[in-house]
């Protein structure tokens, strides 16, 4: 039955209908072979439907490491072509919408993940920051990307492994930029199928205590891991900039430029840059690596 495709699900237990909506929606999915993992990050999972791996974390390591612990599960001689990773509040509204990101996977080979286009079920709005690319003004526009909104991303496995999975001490936050910009540097791209919508509820990031800490830290530690030398300063430059401008409440400003401090002292790991013939790459893709 069509391609074999891994699913990994985090759960806090902390939405029970959402949750329960999110897995009758993916469970109701025709045309592929699936396996199902839900990991619950610090809990065991809790209203797991039947026939569905589930894998309880004593702690809460954070979205990316509990989805590469999810792949890892499902891994091995039976591991799926390609590897699924949903929120556990988004519904997939049609029962072929997994099979026919698949089909958009077959159609753009040289695509390492491919990207719905991720819309509020109520008021049908895609959010800005679900449109991976600088030019959101129409999410219904498809094509080929250098970023990733990676709580409902599809993956080909073999390129996952290749480049490692997720970056699982980031906790929260930027995981998406550094697992997409390693997959381009394989020499692969991401591919936004526009034409293909999953639903998730329209909230704002900032609604985590961490937010602002987080992601100036994960900024920080991004551009050490990934980016050529000469071009650090010249990222952290450009997203202070927007931060100062954008963060308008001194509170969360500070709290930002605190995860500043934290992502410079270190800790962010293996340094690992892209190449610069993957910065013209990324450059000619219509977003180079600097904002």
């Amino acid at each position: 039955m069509g391609a074999t495709v891994d699913v990994v699900v985090l759960t806090m237990n902390d939405r029970p209908e959402a949750f329960r909506e999110a897995m009758d929606s993916l469970l109701a999915q025709r045309g592929v072979s699936m396996r199902v993992v839900v990991v619950g990050n610090g809990v065991e999972p809790e209203g797991v439907p039947e026939g569905v791996r589930a894998v309880g974390l004593p702690v809460n390591l954070g979205i990316p490491q509990g989805r590469n612990v999810g792949a890892e599960v499902l891994g091995g001689e039976d591991a799926g072509e390609f590897l699924f990773f949903l929120d556990n509040d988004a519904v997939l509204p049609e029962v072929d919408t997994l099979a026919r990101l698949v089909g958009e996977a077959r159609e753009h080979e040289e695509a390492a993940y491919v990207q719905p286009r991720i819309a509020d079920a109520g008021s049908g709005v895609t959010l800005r920051r679900w449109v991976p690319r600088l030019r959101a003004g129409d999410p219904g526009r498809p094509g080929s990307v250098t970023v990733m909104a990676e709580g409902v991303v599809l993956i080909r496995r073999a390129d996952y492994e290749a480049v490692g999975g997720w970056p699982g001490h980031f906790f929260l936050f930027h995981e998406g930029i550094d697992l997409s910009w390693r997959l381009w540097d394989l020499g692969r791209t991401g591919w936004y199928a526009a034409g293909v919508v999953v639903h998730h509820p329209a909230t704002s990031p900032s609604r985590h205590d961490l937010y602002y800490r987080l992601v100036a830290r994960n900024r920080v530690w991004l551009a050490y891991r990934r980016l050529p030398a000469a071009l650090i300063p010249v990222y952290l430059a450009t997203w202070t900039l927007l931060s100062v401008v954008r963060i308008r409440r001194r509170g969360n400003l500070a709290v930002w430029f605190t995860g500043l401090w934290e992502g410079i002292k270190g800790g962010h790991g293996r340094r690992r840059p892209m190449s610069w013939g993957t910065v013209l790459r990324l450059t000619l893709a219509g977003r180079p690596p600097i904002v």
